[in-house]
């Protein structure tokens, strides 16, 4: 019987190194013991993961609900430049990135981007993405003039753009009211940071289901991604006013007032 229990021991002190790795499958060690950064396509699979979870249907929110964002706990710098009220000889715009006033993270390395322009116009708009201390952008692109004023967005997947974790960049959107004197250009900038994905977060997502992403992307310091939840919900539903209330209340707590207010002036019937 004492045989039989040293051999059980022994057995037990063999598998459970195995078992402790398996629980640990974001991270792999190399021969000198170095925790090896996961694979970037497996990184890919994870940003996937969660946005399939984030647009699983489960109500658990009241739809009168603000979502509270927590700017995350680092020490940046500003990440909002430019915007605000411009003009030409002509007419005044209203141009703004909405972004925060320090740096914005995402957990998506192909991120949407949105901004602001208070009327249609027939300026060229031009896009800039650059990392924050190079000379060459990652991207430079004229992008269609809008036909109306209102909240504008643009994927960077449509460009073929990723971020890279742990880099800035920052991006404008500028009006080109006078293409032979660009010191006349209409300019607003952000910053935005890719990051990992808290741990907790697939488990959060998943509770509050795609009606309520955008609460955890919020709670969690995700700017971009809470933006971009409730903006995805406002198109596919357009008329719900209370979802435009709860865009300009997230906008509001960034320091987006006038945006908010815009917001806020929507109208089912209007849409």
């Amino acid at each position: 019987m004492k045989n039989m229990e040293r051999i059980a021991i022994i057995i037990l002190m063999l598998t459970l190194p195995l078992l402790l790795g398996a629980s640990n499958e974001n991270e792999t060690k190399d021969s000198a013991g170095q925790i090896q950064e996961k694979n970037p396509t497996d990184k890919h699979s994870d940003q996937k993961k969660i946005g399939d979870i984030a647009t699983t249907p489960n109500v658990t929110r009241n739809v009168t609900d603000k979502p509270l964002y927590k700017p995350p706990l680092r020490g940046s710098p500003a990440g909002r430049v430019g915007g605000g009220t411009r003009g030409t000889e002509r007419e005044s715009f209203l141009l703004m990135v909405l972004a925060p006033d320090h740096v914005g993270l995402t957990i998506h390395d192909q991120p949407s981007l949105y901004w602001f322009i208070s009327k249609p116009t027939t300026y060229p708009v031009e896009l800039t993405v650059i990392e924050r201390n190079a000379v060459q952008p990652l991207l430079e692109k004229i992008l269609k003039s809008p036909e109306k004023g209102g909240i504008q967005s643009l994927r960077l997947a449509d460009y073929g753009v990723r971020l890279r974790i742990g880099i800035q960049y920052k991006w404008f959107v500028t009006l080109v009211t006078d293409a032979a004197h660009r010191s006349k250009d209409i300019l607003a900038g952000g910053i935005i940071t890719l990051v990992d994905a808290p741990l907790s977060l697939p488990a959060k997502l998943e509770s509050a289901g795609s009606s309520g992403a955008y609460f955890v992307y919020a709670e969690e310091g995700l700017w971009y991604d809470s933006l971009d939840a409730v903006s995805r919900m406002i198109d596919a539903a357009p008329t719900n006013l209370e979802l435009h209330k709860q865009r300009a209340a997230l906008l509001e707590q960034v320091g987006l007032s006038e945006v908010a207010a815009f917001e806020d002036s929507q109208q089912p019937s209007s849409r």
